[in-house]
């Protein structure tokens, strides 16, 4: 029977068309080699393709289990991670019935986030600080700006006695609370995130973008998970209040301790807020350093453990409240250099009616705000640094050094060692010049 296309056998049938060994003149090909079965048991021997069926059988078996387990434990940890964050819907409701009022965001890529740490009681192992009376108070309050080219960052302490204008808020029972000129932590007690934040807004003309909220067992935590941080005290410590007992000399801090060292007032510096707030600031720069020197953002195994203690003690507001809104914050701030992370205080004195409390500054505090507002630089220089001293003129405050420096309306400024008024800026500076500021940076730590 000749191939031609008059025959039906010669033609492509449904698997393609006829084999190549038809040709004339073709080779025949070598028979096509079995499928490999990796389940066969019969016809090998222990040490011929058996074996060697087997060992591939369970290497792969071995592999694909290594990777499902990999990727269910990635998944166990990122959810676990993921569901640690609470969040704050609350804030973010009543925020938005002022937003007409709030300042405008900041262009370009600026972030201010307001850290608020908190004095609650409740909660596991808190009541040892004190009563739970179903309140809280915002123990520590700090102004974080991240430029835009997120190559500095700033931290304002904002004292907690510092007197300043309270809007009307929502309080936790429903009823709004009236405006008043009153301690600034009264905020927190009132009316929670939501009134702290328009207050500071309102104060600073700066608005807030996000907010954290940390308890007390939340910076232990964080404290003991980089292991630690190091201080060094000039003389012993006992302070009852605080709970904190510790020798003079080079030490390392961690849990219990640490968030002793930072609450204690009257057993450390001249028992003031102000020598609290930047024995904080201190420790805080001191944290950061070590997360940067023991490259713990980028490395897995020591970040874990900073994650889980952050997330699992942080209430935020919706935007950071998943592991991966706050990974992105956090990889945008690592970038940034220990020196250029810098710490300070909102520029205070005494007020003027009553020395127990503080009230702000002025023109200094308003021009670090419009600085930070627009995102302008602002450097610091330590507590320490020397000032130059010049006789005071009449009319004018002299700190203990001899530094000259405008007085307030009435009542003493509280001074550093060097006679500088805290946070005032750096006189020396000409005007054009980037305002200078007493504080610290996380390079220089506590003990440098």
């Amino acid at each position: 029977m000749s191939d031609s296309p008059e025959n039906p056998s010669a033609r492509p049938g449904p698997r393609g068309p006829r084999d190549p060994a038809d040709e004339p003149g073709a080779r025949a090909l070598p028979p096509a080699a079995p499928p490999l079965d990796l389940t066969a048991e019969s016809g090998a021997t222990a040490t011929g393709p058996r074996h060697g069926r087997r060992w591939l059988r369970r290497t792969a078996l071995g592999l694909s289990a290594l990777v499902l387990a990999a990727a269910g434990a990635g998944t166990l940890l990122y959810a676990k991670l993921d569901g640690n964050i609470r969040t704050d819907p609350d804030t973010r409701n009543e925020l938005e019935k002022y937003e007409a009022e709030r300042p405008k965001s900041q262009p370009g890529g600026a972030e201010n986030v307001l850290l608020i740490g908190s004095d609650r009681r409740s909660g596991e192992n808190n009541g040892k600080y004190g009563e739970d009376n179903g309140t809280q108070r915002s123990d520590t309050t700090i102004l974080l700006h991240a430029a835009a080219d997120r190559r500095s960052a700033t931290a304002v302490s904002i004292p907690r006695d510092l007197m300043v204008r309270i809007p009307v808020c929502k309080r936790s029972d429903g009823k709004q609370s009236a405006p008043q000129f009153i301690q600034f932590n009264w905020a927190f007690e009132f009316a929670g995130a939501a009134c702290t934040i328009r207050t500071v807004e309102k104060m600073t003309g700066i608005r807030i973008d996000h907010h954290m909220i940390v308890d007390f067992a939340g910076f232990k935590k964080m404290v003991d998970a980089v292991d630690g941080v190091d201080v060094c005290l000039e003389r012993p410590v006992d302070d009852d209040e605080a709970r904190l007992r510790l020798p003079a000399g080079w030490q390392t801090l961690r849990g219990e301790e640490a968030l002793g060292y930072v609450r204690a007032r009257k057993s450390l510096g001249d028992g003031s807020d102000t020598q609290r707030m930047e024995r904080q600031q201190q420790f805080l720069a001191a944290l950061v350093n070590k997360v940067h020197s023991n490259g713990v953002l980028l490395h897995p195994g020591r970040l874990y453990p900073l994650l889980d203690a952050a997330t699992s003690s942080l209430t935020t507001d919706e935007n950071l409240a998943s592991l991966r809104g706050l990974y992105e914050w956090v990889r945008g701030m690592r970038s940034i250099p220990t020196d250029k992370v810098q710490f300070l205080t909102v520029p205070r004195q005494e007020y003027r009616y009553d020395a127990d409390r503080d009230e702000l500054v002025q023109p200094d505090a308003e021009q670090l705000f419009r600085q930070l507002g627009k995102d302008r630089p602002v450097t610091v220089r330590p507590t320490s640094a020397p000032a130059s001293p010049s006789p005071a003129a009449p009319g004018q405050a002299q700190g203990r050094a001899g530094t000259q420096r405008p007085g307030p309306a009435s009542g003493p400024r509280k001074d550093f060692p060097d006679g500088t008024p805290d946070g005032t800026p750096d006189a020396s500076a000409p005007p054009s010049a980037t305002p200078t500021f007493r504080g610290t940076t996380a390079e220089r730590g506590i003990c440098r």
